[in-house]
């Protein structure tokens, strides 16, 4: 018997699962499928396509009864994609699937909505990843989050509120739009609730995974660029400026060893 099986689907919070792709022929499919197969009912499915050039269209209209509302045109990069959905989007609450990721099991979404207060703006669940499928437990909103997100967007439901109240994503980042996303949270204070479940399979293949020094140092400076916009205090400064002078060298010289 699932969690949800003797609530009704109007009772249910509706899960918008917002799927942005572009040339993802090889996972795409996979991901559709996990999404399809949920026993969580009451689902509304978003994929937004970048104008892919290979045969990711063509998989994503093979199942077109599992997808509610979908587009494909040119975009100016991810956050772009995503802002995209989020005005799509009806759901009480929104949840990213990349084309690359897959929820963990059939009941993946029905387990981490099995007991949430009605006010949460943030249900955090954690993620498998990487080839070893290794579990990685989200930190949640906590004094970490001023310098590195302990969060999983394909591991969080938030609130369709929550983006009304705080603002999307920030089309300007290319790789840390989420970490200024859950760091504006944080600061807002945020509500949050911790289910204790897994709920999607992250892959190694995104550029935020890789491990590289050119994809790091990109990535590093575009959590710098989130320090510096969400800094409200020379105290905060002083300790930004502190912090990126330790750890770009130490980060440096680990990738050497």
């Amino acid at each position: 018997m699932g969690y949800y099986s003797m609530v009704s689907k109007e009772k249910s919070p509706l899960i918008s699962v917002i799927t942005v792709v572009y040339n993802a022929e090889k996972y795409i499919e996979g991901c559709i499928q996990s999404v399809a197969q949920q026993t969580y009912q009451n689902i509304e499915y978003i994929v937004v396509d970048g104008g892919s050039k290979d045969r990711t269209l063509d998989i994503v209209k093979q199942y077109l009864p599992h997808i509610h509302k979908w587009t494909s045109e040119p975009d100016t990069g991810i956050s772009n994609a995503m802002n995209k959905a989020i005005a799509q989007a009806s759901g009480d609450y929104l949840v990213f699937l990349h084309a690359d990721d897959y929820f963990e099991s059939n009941e993946a979404v029905e387990k981490a909505l099995a007991s949430i207060d009605d006010d949460t703006d943030v249900i955090l669940a954690d993620i498998l990843f990487g080839k070893n499928l290794k579990r990685q437990i989200s930190q949640g909103f906590n004094i970490r989050m001023n310098f590195k997100t302990g969060v999983f967007h394909q591991g969080c439901f938030c609130s369709k509120a929550l983006f009304a109240e705080i603002g999307n994503f920030d089309e300007n980042l290319k790789i840390a739009m989420d970490y200024d996303f859950f760091l504006r949270a944080y600061r807002k204070g945020v509500k949050f609730q911790f289910s204790g479940t897994i709920l999607s399979v992250m892959r190694d293949t995104g550029v935020s995974s890789q491990q590289d020094w050119p994809t790091l140092s990109r990535r590093f400076n575009e959590e710098k660029i989130v320090h510096k916009k969400n800094c409200d205090s020379p105290y905060k400064t002083i300790i930004y400026a502190f912090y990126w002078a330790l750890y770009m060298p130490y980060r440096k010289f680990k990738q050497l060893m």
